[in-house]
């Protein structure tokens, strides 16, 4: 989502992937401040945990809507987000053989809030007029439950024209396109 972000509002960065058998000897992971990455580095300031990122990312690219309303609703949306975001991760990391079935079965049921928000809101994003980081969270998660359950959308039309109109925005979509994209994987596991 920080990616889709910063490609989609024209944005260059520069990434550090760091290798697994780097991360497990331990010295960078003391040097960060909750033992864990990412790490966003802008010049001398340093920030860690994803939504935090994309927070400071949004207010710098003003994507935290209007007003003080537009952005406490934004928080509701990205927070219902990082809630589906936490149940896909439970299910890829800790239960995949055993509840890949069970998710997919009981998907329906978060994508419809999201389904009924989208339908309400005829700005055509999540909250207003103007796309926002939710927008991002939310179009990141739509592609990777369309890795594990391809037609996952097609029942809902609002979300299903959202995440293709999304992906079409000329710099998202050759974001999308390119091969540094295409070639990360979803998981750390391997699991879709």
């Amino acid at each position: 989502m920080m990616r889709m972000l910063l490609a989609d509002q024209g944005q260059e960065w520069k990434e550090n992937v760091i290798p697994f058998d780097i991360w497990m000897k331990g010295d960078l992971k003391a040097t960060c401040v909750f033992g864990q990455l990412p790490k966003f580095e802008d010049g001398n300031f340093a920030l860690y945990q994803s939504n935090a990122i994309l927070r400071y990312l949004a207010r710098a690219h003003g994507l935290y809507g209007k007003d003080d309303k537009q952005a406490a609703l934004i928080d509701m949306m990205n927070d219902s987000c990082e809630d589906l975001r936490l149940k896909y991760a439970r299910m890829i990391y800790q239960d995949y053989e055993n509840g890949k079935a069970k998710y997919i079965e009981d998907l329906p049921g978060d994508l419809s809030k999201f389904e009924k928000i989208l339908s309400d809101n005829k700005g055509g994003f999540l909250v207003g007029d103007q796309i926002s980081f939710a927008d991002y969270n939310l179009l990141d998660l739509l592609l990777i439950h369309q890795v594990l359950s391809p037609e996952c959308i097609d029942s809902f039309p609002a979300l299903k024209s959202y995440a293709e109109r999304l992906s079409a925005r000329p710099k998202m979509k050759a974001f999308l396109e390119s091969d540094a994209h295409k070639s990360r994987p979803i998981n750390g596991n391997g699991k879709q």
